[in-house]
């Protein structure tokens, strides 16, 4: 029954604590979403086309 007990009290504080939390609004959290996919994606973009232009040079090279 210990387990149970320290599973219940672990659960209330849990509870406890996510109410103090200051939420960040969904409008603000949504553009930051945004943003982090956007830099993403245009970061493996550029990494891309670094990897196929650096590629093409190695390859120029070692023929």
């Amino acid at each position: 029954m210990n387990v149970i007990n320290n599973i219940k009290k672990f659960l209330g504080e849990a509870k406890a604590e996510l109410v103090k939390v200051s939420w960040t609004p969904r409008r603000d959290l949504i553009g930051s979403t945004a943003v982090v996919i956007s830099v993403t994606a245009a970061l493996a973009l550029y990494i891309g086309m670094i990897d196929i232009i650096l590629t093409k040079i190695l390859s120029l090279i070692l023929r």
